[in-house]
């Protein structure tokens, strides 16, 4: 059975095994109303493999449901099925012809059930995602801040160097524009608390007057105060936000036996080690090492073709991209504070290989180091010589 997936409405189609059609199209809703419809249709479990595409989020409440009822389900990549279906040269695209498609897909290539995540990994997933959304709605204010910083008072960046700290937004909540400074009295502004904690200081606050008063700022009336002040109220919403989030993924972290033994691994924290549950899963799932590293894109997609044989290749622009991003700092890190992985990294170095390439490598290894902490389910011990390790 294919089922293509749609945001109210479903559509499944069935073909047997050697991919004869069984059934025509049928639809039914995102409704237990259309739940009940797909079961009487589905039949036996013991009869029924079931596939359908990721698409968005619309297949969760699907997934949970059939997995429930005891069906087995697989999950496919858009971009295989998607070239399946290209090679019989359909010229119609409808949502009838795609649940065929992956069901004739599921019948010949015959994936793997998909089985559904724990709720720990599950929530990390949410979390981590939500934080990623929150982080970058901070950016956008944080930039719509900086352009009115620079039409109402472009000296202040040259005082305060963090525009994203909280110095920084509560001085600008009270004190909007170079104009509002230049009123301000030194004292005044020298005690504000901006942290709960710690003063704006004598010294600072006797240069921002003093620097408002000769401000080439031009823009200070009541539309770029007013905006100034609610963009600050915003960030330290957003700030103690983020706070927040960074506590609930350790405290869901430490319920997660894999992923708190991934921090295990010198140049992985709490945030890295929740962000490689939060997208691929157990890591153990996959057969080796290699198949994660190739999950994750650190594979190199080689283009050779008659003569032309290019000496370097760039990485393949399959695979997981956000991951692939998330690891780039910590394998900073790693190659630096990680003893077995910094003596691989320099190897690679010693023997002529680019900085860029040897740090792949090393990309490479460490989720090499990864899949062998969630399949052993023990911590990580680097094997190292003891001359190697001084």
């Amino acid at each position: 059975m294919g089922i293509d997936v749609g945001a109210e409405k479903h559509v499944v189609a069935s073909v047997n095994e050697v991919s004869e059609v069984l059934s025509k199209p049928v639809s039914f809703g995102e409704t237990s109303e259309g739940y009940a419809k797909l079961k009487s249709l589905l039949g036996e479990t013991s009869d029924v493999f079931v596939a359908m595409e990721a698409t968005g989020h619309y297949w969760r409440n699907l997934f949970a449901f059939l997995a429930s009822e005891g069906y087995r389900v697989a999950l496919l990549n858009p971009l295989r099925t998607s070239r399946f279906a290209g090679e019989d040269l359909l010229r119609a695209k409808t949502d009838g012809v795609d649940a065929q498609s992956l069901a004739r897909f599921a019948a010949q290539k015959r994936p793997a059930p998909f089985s559904l995540a724990d709720e720990a990994t599950t929530e990390l997933k949410e979390l981590v995602r939500f934080r990623d959304r929150t982080i970058q709605d901070f950016g956008d204010k944080l930039r719509q801040l900086h352009r009115l910083v620079d039409l109402g008072f472009p000296e202040f960046t040259s005082l305060v160097k963090s525009m994203d700290s909280e110095l920084a937004t509560s001085l600008l909540a009270k004190w909007p524009t170079a104009k509002a400074f230049a009123a301000a009295k030194p004292r005044s502004v020298a005690y504000l608390r901006y942290d709960g904690r710690h003063f704006v200081g004598l010294e600072l606050a006797s240069q921002l007057v003093t620097v408002g008063k000769t401000s080439v700022g031009a823009h200070h009336g009541p539309a770029y105060q007013v905006q100034v002040k609610c963009l600050c109220e915003d960030l330290q919403v957003l700030r103690e936000r983020i706070r927040t989030l960074d506590s609930d993924i350790n405290d869901t972290l430490d319920k997660h036996q894999v992923g708190k033994l991934l921090t295990t691994i010198d140049g992985i924290g709490n945030t890295t080690a929740a962000r490689i549950i939060a997208e691929a899963g157990d890591p153990a799932r996959f057969r080796d090492g290699a198949a994660l590293a190739a999950y994750v894109g650190v594979v190199p997609g080689t283009s050779h073709s008659g003569k032309r044989q290019p000496l370097r290749s760039s990485l393949s622009p399959i695979g997981n991209g956000r991951l692939r991003r998330a690891l780039w700092m910590p394998l900073l890190t790693a190659v630096k504070r990680n003893p077995w992985l910094k003596r691989f990294y320099d190897r690679l170095i010693l023997a002529g290989k680019l900085p860029k390439v040897a740090l792949i490598a090393a990309l490479r290894k460490l989720l090499h180091a990864i899949h062998s902490v969630a399949r052993t389910r023990t911590a990580f011990v680097p094997r190292l010589t003891e001359e190697a390790a001084a």
